[in-house]
């Protein structure tokens, strides 16, 4: 199993559309709307890298997500 931490910024005015295109995305745990560098934070748990990796290529390609940081961890 992988974890994924994403952070996603967003167009402005896009943050209710982006949220809702996420919240029911199959690998994505939770969905934070924060205030400061970025949007949003979103949980992403997975199989395998490669699957978390698609699902950070579907947030990705949502219309007004502008970039996207993501760190990786393993369980251990």
């Amino acid at each position: 199993m992988v974890i994924g931490v994403t952070m996603v910024n967003v167009k402005p005015g896009k943050e209710k559309d982006v949220y809702i295109a996420v919240k029911d995305m199959k690998n994505v745990r939770e969905i934070y709307h924060v205030f400061g560098e970025f949007d949003f934070v979103i949980i992403i748990q997975a199989d395998s890298l490669s699957e978390l990796n698609r699902t950070v290529d579907d947030i990705r390609n949502i219309d007004g997500v502008l970039r996207t940081q993501t760190v990786v961890g393993a369980e251990i």
